[in-house]
């Protein structure tokens, strides 16, 4: 198991200065805050999500946007952890269960109830793992999996989800690879060297990726990761030197200038091949999703919606990267499900940076 010790924690791809678009796919508690419209975090609530994870670690029990005041609000459980957090700047908020309580909870559904079409994650606002079970999740498993969160008290809420859990990927379309289209998330550089980043159940089918079907290799993978991880990148080998933009598919694009960790309760937007631009709120981070083909870990959840085609894709709020695409269960009405790996991860991970 990858996941984070604590709980807080398309291809839409530009090959020139223009916007050429390019795009492939795999309950709330009692005391919660009142439920208000997301919003986008100021650059200082970015910075302050990362530095009282840096201080607090363990001792937080996650942070969240109010999307009222716009203000990060960290849930604590002591005193000492509630002076450091109020010291740094942040408002606070004290809470029944600790991080080590959430890790725990999420120990015991990664052992006893790690059914396909299920996924979980920290909910800050709720102080809970919220759990959701696809359509495709058995009565009788459906039964196991509300017996162990049972056993776990009110740590723990089940919700049933319509849909089922998958990567989006289709044959066809958008960037090509192995006879499948994806959508890339970001263009990214190292060295004076161009690359984008994308889904890793997108780079594991192909090494050659193209920007029509049949048409001439842009570019080289590089590195893939998927399951545990959902990112790869892959390197511009036909001489090009993109633009750092996301294509907003209304014939203009989004640039992006920087990265951060999503916060859950901000606002986000998707950019992929298949619905285009969506729309969306933050609802889980550190989430497990169990796919057919293996487990991810450390993913975060969305309300946006999305389809086959847009795995890879770009999850995004004004000029920050948050996250590429990596699947969900689906769209009703204009609620999705839509599943991101943190694309601070992969950066990391290949050493690149946007531009």
């Amino acid at each position: 198991m990858r996941r984070n010790s604590r709980a807080r924690l398309g291809v839409s791809l530009l090959l020139v200065a223009g916007a050429l678009g390019l795009g492939a796919t795999p309950s709330t508690a009692a005391d919660a805050p009142a439920a208000a419209p997301s919003a986008i975090p100021s650059p200082s609530a970015y910075a302050l999500d990362a530095a009282v994870e840096r201080q607090l670690g363990a001792a937080t029990a996650g942070s969240y946007l109010d999307a009222k005041t716009g203000k990060l609000v960290v849930t604590v459980t002591t005193d000492r952890a509630e002076e450091q957090a109020r010291a740094a700047g942040a408002t606070v908020r004290r809470v029944a269960r600790s991080a080590a309580q959430l890790d725990a909870a999420m120990d015991t559904l990664e052992a006893e109830a790690k059914i396909t079409g299920t996924s979980w994650g920290v909910d800050p606002r709720t102080n809970r793992i919220a759990v959701e079970a696809d359509s495709s999740v058995s009565a009788r498993n459906m039964a196991r999996l509300e017996a162990v969160a049972e056993r776990l008290g009110g740590a723990v809420d089940v919700q049933r989800v319509p849909g089922v859990f998958h990567r989006e990927v289709l044959g066809g379309g958008a960037i090509y690879g192995g006879g499948s289209r994806c959508s890339a998330a970001f263009n990214v550089t190292k060295g004076g060297a161009r690359y984008f980043v994308t889904a890793g159940h997108c780079t594991n089918i192909s090494a050659n990726w193209s920007a029509s079907s049949g048409g001439p290799v842009v570019g080289v993978r590089e590195g893939t990761s998927f399951p545990t991880n959902d990112y790869g990148i892959v390197r511009y080998t036909d001489g090009s030197s993109p633009a750092g933009n996301v294509d907003l598919y209304n014939g203009s694009t989004q640039d992006i200038s920087s990265a951060a960790n999503a916060v859950v309760g901000q606002a986000i937007k998707k950019s992929g091949s298949t619905t285009k631009v969506t729309s969306g709120t933050v609802t889980a981070v550190n989430v497990t999703v169990n796919y057919g083909d293996g487990p991810v870990y450390n993913m975060v959840r969305t309300t946006a919606c999305s389809a086959g085609g847009d795995s890879g894709g770009a999850h995004f709020a004004g000029s920050v990267a948050l996250g590429i695409h990596s699947g969900s269960s689906g769209c009703s009405g204009t609620s999705g499900s839509a599943i991101h790996q943190p694309v601070t991860e992969a950066l990391s991970a290949y050493g690149v940076t946007v531009y």
